[in-house]
């Protein structure tokens, strides 16, 4: 969603040879556990507001954005991403300026890296999804060249948090934005839309949910911190599936993300059905992962699946604040990963969200 603040940096991060290296506190529990088989949460302290992850070939790569430049982490154990460099992969040109870089994620298509991100000329209203290539087998080599913009609609509403996927031999695209530009209310939906080639859509865009339930349109935080309109949000879409693949799972983020009651929502479609459907799409009526005061975690956002390296297992990593107030500081948020379970029916049992310190056994095939 549109910041009250504008992310000015994660944390101390020092750019040299393109590079940047978090700077992370260890808690006490991970000081004493066997950190060869366990590992303890967070994974970050101060790890900004968004972030991108997948699994590829034996590694994983974890992206976000810090003082409006790139940077990916690949490593083959993403529970030691506090003790990996990372490295600056666009703008690498000094002399090359862009405001406002946001939430890029990384996928492999058809044989080549692409990067989804935001990005404004100023204007946040203005604000839209851009797309880097990189032919390179290895994206820490080559060079992330870019596309250009993801025209989502003709009247240019806001587009952000892109995420495509490929289902049945085709190309979707998913992402939040506008209906029309906001004047008394601001109300982010979830779209998808078929893509000809990784950067072009190749029909309109598909309304397949918006903000109806309460738990969708809080706006106001827990210290009266508020816009000067209602805002009413769902954003940050992932696909995922059931365990038996037949059903895809959209996981999304709702609520305004300076409140502690951001949480996950979930919509669920046969693996059969026509994607660019609405009435494909049914939406659970409670979220399925939010705050847990009990373990001081609060606004859980940006979850994202991955497998253990053999496959056996599932993971997911989200963002959460360690308190309730002006979850827009940087500096609260944290990332932390726990597994999965199955419920009956297939679909992921996320539990609660890991408070500091937890333990857990590492990924199977480590």
């Amino acid at each position: 969603m549109i910041r009250l603040i504008h992310i000015v940096g994660i944390l101390a991060c020092l750019f040299s040879n393109f590079s940047c290296q978090y700077k992370v506190a260890t808690s006490h529990a991970s000081e004493t556990i066997d950190s060869a088989s366990y590992y303890t949460n967070p994974l970050l302290y101060n790890s900004g507001s968004t972030f991108g992850a997948l699994f590829h070939d034996g590694m994983y790569y974890y992206i976000c954005g810090v003082d409006d430049k790139i940077c990916l982490w690949a490593l083959e154990d993403i529970t030691e991403i506090s003790h990996v460099p990372a490295k600056t992969i666009w703008p690498v040109n000094n002399n090359q300026s862009y405001s406002h870089i946001w939430d890029p994620q990384i996928h492999y298509i058809n044989g080549k890296w692409y990067v989804y991100f935001n990005m404004d000329d100023g204007d946040l209203d203005n604000r839209q999804l851009y797309v880097l290539e990189n032919a390179s087998p290895n994206p820490l080599e080559g060079e992330f060249v870019l596309k250009g913009k993801i025209s989502t609609d003709p009247h240019n509403n806001l587009a952000i948090y892109g995420h495509p996927f490929v289902h049945k031999g085709k190309l979707y695209l998913l992402w939040s934005g506008w209906k029309n530009k906001r004047i008394f209310e601001e109300m982010q939906c979830l779209y998808i839309a078929e893509m000809s080639d990784p950067w072009t859509l190749a029909s309109e865009r598909v309304l397949i949910s918006e903000p109806k339930y309460e738990w969708e349109c809080q706006w106001v935080g827990t210290d009266g911190n508020k816009t000067a309109y209602p805002v009413y949000v769902n954003e940050m879409p992932f696909l995922f599936h059931s365990r038996n693949k037949d059903k895809l799972l959209i996981y999304y983020s709702a609520s305004a993300n300076w409140t502690p009651y951001h949480c996950i929502g979930l919509l669920v479609a046969s693996a059969d059905s026509d994607l660019l459907s609405p009435t494909s799409w049914t939406k659970l009526s409670e979220p399925v992962f939010r705050q847990s005061p009990e373990n001081n975690v609060y606004a859980p956002v940006n979850i994202c699946f991955i497998p253990s390296p053999d496959y056996k297992e599932w993971y997911m990593l989200y963002l959460v604040h360690n308190s309730p107030h002006n979850t827009l500081v940087e500096n609260n948020c944290s990332l932390r990963m726990q597994p999965i379970g199955w419920d009956e029916a297939g679909l992921p049992l996320l539990g609660k969200p890991a408070k500091e310190g937890e333990v857990f056994r590492k990924p199977s095939g480590l």
